[in-house]
């Protein structure tokens, strides 16, 4: 049975330094397009201590974030903004849950994700999960003009 009162929204994905660094960029982002979504924007950045203490501000303070903001500077990541009915809860979907160890055959992180110690963080993307930090991340991490 089709689902009633699909929303069309965007959301925000970053390739992390892991993605880009194996070179699963373009597999990952061939995957989101055959389920039909739309790219509103797409760039490559170098994250800076501010950006990454605003966007991790749940876990600023813990002492393990000097390791999660070490990893996401690493290399550059890739900011997508990505369009489409319920694309927040579908993209979610397709990755699998965070740990890639727990992540099913067939979903992103279960394919693609580290398996090592590090399967929690080194997990190929990360995907906003709601409205909400969809609304505030796209803001944080694209400038006005840069969403079509």
């Amino acid at each position: 049975m089709p689902r009633l009162n699909m929303a069309q929204e965007t959301t925000l994905i970053l390739f992390k330094p892991d993605a880009v660094q194996k070179n699963l960029v373009g597999q990952v982002l061939a995957r989101y397009q055959t389920e039909g979504f739309t790219i509103r924007g797409i760039k490559m950045m170098t994250l800076s201590d501010e950006i990454l203490a605003e966007h991790y501000s749940h876990i600023a303070e813990m002492p393990f974030f000097p390791s999660v903001r070490g990893f996401m500077q690493e290399s550059p990541i890739v900011a997508l903004a990505l369009a489409g009915e319920d694309v927040i809860t579908k993209v979610r979907d397709l990755l699998g849950p965070t740990d890639s160890n727990a992540a099913e055959a067939g979903t992103i992180r279960g394919d693609l994700g580290d398996k090592s110690g590090d399967s929690k963080m080194r997990n190929v993307c990360h995907a906003s999960d709601s409205p909400e930090a969809a609304q505030a991340e796209l803001k944080r991490f694209f400038n006005d003009g840069e969403l079509f």
